[in-house]
């Protein structure tokens, strides 16, 4: 296996994926400078979502690794016993659960889903994890979602149900919930695809703010215009494998990969 890039917030090496005999990540390999926005593009079923699931410690790897700020995720090297120094995954332990959870703090992820409890207001919802993760007292996870609310236009609407609010609304209401917990690195997994399409654009507009803020983000969208004007690198998947790589210009405007021209013929 290949070692980690020192300089990367997120390396990812060598990581193969397989649920029994479907094989749906293979030999990926990619590092997230800090500061960077990478968007993964490629058909449905190409292991874009499984790959971020893998990133966000929602699935575990069949093989390789995965690094955040150069530790191991989801597992440990450990001394094995003299009698097992010959093997490799003698080396290697799941982390225990206390640590895992520990590590995926340091991420916020957002799904299709908006995944928000109905019986809480915008505000309650993102004051959750706060108080039940980080131990806050409800004063100063008030004061934090408060804020994290109006960062993402929604102000108005931190007494509001989720039933109240629209598509879009529901969504960053998704996003100030994962950024109240202040991650290092932000995950979006189709955020715009269960949107109408009249809401898509608020979403995005405060995906956008966020890039310019300098949040490191690796994203999985259709959503081509916002590639182009976001990401600082692409990268194009097909049947499990990192099939082109490069800035928006070079994949988007002269793609080299036959199978990354043909996709983007269809949607551009």
């Amino acid at each position: 296996m290949d070692p980690p890039n020192p300089k990367a917030l997120l390396s990812v090496r060598n990581v193969h994926k397989a649920f029994g005999q479907l094989h749906v990540l293979k030999d990926v390999s990619l590092d997230v400078m800090p500061g960077e926005v990478w968007v993964l593009l490629g058909p449905s079923g190409s292991g874009k979502s499984t790959l971020l699931r893998c990133m966000g410690e929602l699935e575990e790897v069949s093989a390789g690794a995965i690094f955040l700020d150069g530790q191991l995720l989801g597992i440990e090297e450990v001394t094995p016993p003299a009698w097992k120094f010959w093997d490799r995954s003698a080396h290697l332990q799941k982390l225990p659960g206390a640590k895992r959870a520990e590590q995926r703090r340091a991420m916020g992820m957002v799904f299709q889903r908006f995944n928000l409890f109905p019986h809480m207001t915008a505000c309650e919802n993102v004051m959750c994890a706060l108080r039940l993760v980080k131990k806050w007292d409800k004063e100063k996870a008030k004061a934090e979602a408060l804020k994290q609310l109006e960062k993402v236009g929604l102000q108005d609407r931190v007494d509001h149900y989720p039933a109240q609010l629209s598509g879009g609304q529901q969504q960053r209401v998704a996003i100030a919930r994962a950024l109240a917990m202040d991650p290092e690195l932000m995950l979006f997994d189709e955020p715009t695809s269960a949107l109408d399409p009249e809401l898509v654009g608020e979403v995005l507009a405060v995906m956008k703010e966020l890039a310019e803020g300098g949040m490191t983000m690796v994203v999985v969208t259709h959503e081509i215009g916002f590639a182009k004007e976001v990401a600082d690198r692409i990268a194009f998947m097909d049947e499990g494998q990192i099939v082109e790589v490069g800035n928006a210009e070079q994949v988007l405007s002269n793609p080299q990969h036959p199978r990354t021209k043909e996709f983007l013929s269809k949607v551009l």
